[in-house]
């Protein structure tokens, strides 16, 4: 409903009519960036579920060949065969954008390129399914930093998708219609005002001609009849 603080004015229509433009363009690009920001959610959501699925497999098959390990291999060996590892990793994080949302990139480095650098023990005395669970674990690194990535995107994109939809609830059922009932407000005004205005100008008009009239009639009146 239009508001009666409203300046009826062909200023103020103009105004008002650029200002429905913009946001009817504004309403479209922020459906078309919550369409494609849904899209890229669920490719992510479904990513995201496969990813979990293969690390919580992998999580498992390394703990029951650790087990298996143990239960071959007398504690004070398994400690310290553990106790000095020889490789390290180090993590990096960066970003990209996608759709104004910055989604965090994990990468990582080892301190050698040996793939044997992951086993910080000598094979003597210890289980082959400790090997397993080791080689198993360090399988599994490049999975689980790509399912930290798809998880944190998974939530920024969640935010901003909701933030978006905000938005084109508000331009859509609140400031579009307002202003549209702005502008027929000051359009039903300004035509009332021009009716009003032809009406006044008919009815002088009409007074002038009636005074003019009169005025022949007084003139034929004063001449004198011979």
């Amino acid at each position: 409903m239009a508001s009666t603080h409203i300046n009826p004015t062909r200023m103020e229509l103009t105004r008002l009519k650029k200002k429905l433009v913009t946001a009817t363009r504004g309403h479209k690009l922020l459906k078309d960036k919550r369409d494609e920001l849904m899209r890229q959610f669920l490719d992510l959501v479904r990513e995201n579920k496969a990813l979990r699925e293969k690390v919580e497999a992998g999580i498992y098959k390394a703990n029951k060949n650790f087990l298996l390990a143990r239960a071959g291999m007398q504690d004070e060996i398994l400690d310290v065969a553990l106790l000095a590892p020889k490789q390290e990793v180090s993590v990096e994080y960066g970003t990209r954008n996608i759709m104004s949302v910055e989604i965090p990139i994990f990468t990582y480095h080892t301190r050698t390129s040996d793939p044997n650098d992951i086993y910080s023990y000598g094979f003597a005395f210890t289980s082959a399914d400790l090997d397993s669970a080791v080689y198993s674990l360090s399988e599994l690194l490049p999975d689980m930093l790509r399912l930290a990535e798809t998880e944190k995107s998974c939530q920024l994109m969640a935010e901003e998708i909701e933030k978006t939809r905000r938005r084109v609830n508000a331009l859509e059922h609140v400031m579009i219609p307002n202003l549209q009932s702005s502008i027929k407000y000051i359009t039903m005004k300004l035509d009332e005002n021009e009716r009003s205005t032809q009406i006044r100008l008919m009815k002088v008009k009409d007074m002038m001609l009636e005074e003019a009239h009169h005025y022949k009639e007084r003139l034929l009146e004063e001449v004198p009849q011979n």
